[in-house]
């Protein structure tokens, strides 16, 4: 048997010690990546330059090509948000019939989904940071300050640059990674990881974020992913138990069920009297 020694690739030794210690990984990833545009502010006008004309505006935002991707992108996230919703759904219309799946799995989705790009990025970081988006600011025809990364300020009132909002939504993507069977997990993420990349690069080119924006919104919606990941299935509350959760979910919809054929009743009830008023 092989011993792993001196010669493990510094490769493997990162995979191994992102897999096991995913939250430590995601947190060291955030330190350095905020380190180095805090050290080198200029890294973000430099990555902003090479989509700007020179001429207060950002071409890319204008191709059609470029626009289409980008609201791909918008209504792949609804898609998938809406089909973790329905897999809810249809457990609570048809409650005796076992739910397609393991509920964890769209309670999962959906719930980082609120909390990520929902309430950490939007609701938060970018309501009350103030950092101004690339085209807004003076170098890139603009009429307000850089500000770097990490400064709040008030100069932005709201969904400011400060962090990336669509950036944030397309790492969480890789929530169907961590839910997937094993076998798919690599194809999948790869795909994923594809698309992460051209969707958040996009907003880059638009001028709508600096490159930090986006490199530090994946960063951030990766640690909710992980400590939801570990709460639902790895330190799994009697509540998210499967068969405890199949069991709400079906007396959910009984009484779902039973309160609406009851409200039914009363409605039926009540348009008969009142036709009867006509007689």
């Amino acid at each position: 048997m092989v011993q792993d020694g001196p010669k493990t690739s510094f490769f493997k030794k990162t995979i191994n010690f992102c897999s096991e210690r995913p939250f430590t990984a995601v947190l060291t990833y955030i330190l350095i990546v905020s380190a180095i545009f805090l050290i080198f502010p200029g890294l973000d006008v430099w990555a902003s330059n090479f989509f700007y004309n020179g001429e207060g505006s950002f071409p890319v935002s204008k191709d059609p090509f470029w626009r289409s991707i980008r609201y791909f992108g918008v209504y792949l996230f609804q898609w998938v948000a809406g089909l973790s919703l329905l897999v809810m759904l249809l457990k609570l219309a048809f409650p005796k019939i076992k739910a397609l799946m393991d509920l964890r799995h769209p309670i999962f989705v959906v719930s980082t989904l609120i909390l990520g790009p929902g309430l950490v990025v939007n609701a938060f970081f970018k309501n009350l940071w103030g950092r101004p988006r690339p085209r807004q600011t003076d170098i890139f025809g603009g009429d307000l300050p850089f500000i770097g990364v990490w400064q709040p300020t008030n100069h932005c009132d709201s969904n400011c640059s400060f962090v990336s909002g669509e950036a944030s939504a397309s790492i969480w993507l890789f929530t169907l990674v961590f839910i997937a069977p094993k076998a798919w997990r690599i194809p999948l993420a790869t795909a994923i990881g594809a698309l992460v990349f051209v969707l958040s690069a996009n907003r880059v080119a638009f001028g709508g974020h600096y490159f930090s924006d986006t490199l530090l919104s994946w960063g951030i919606t990766m640690l909710v992913i992980i400590g939801v990941y570990h709460y639902l299935y790895q330190r799994t509350p009697n509540w998210a138990q499967p068969n405890n959760l199949e069991t709400s979910f079906t007396n959910g919809g009984n009484w779902l069920r039973t309160k609406i054929g009851a409200a039914a009743c009363w409605c039926a009830r009540g348009t008969k009297n009142f036709f009867r008023k006509f007689k």
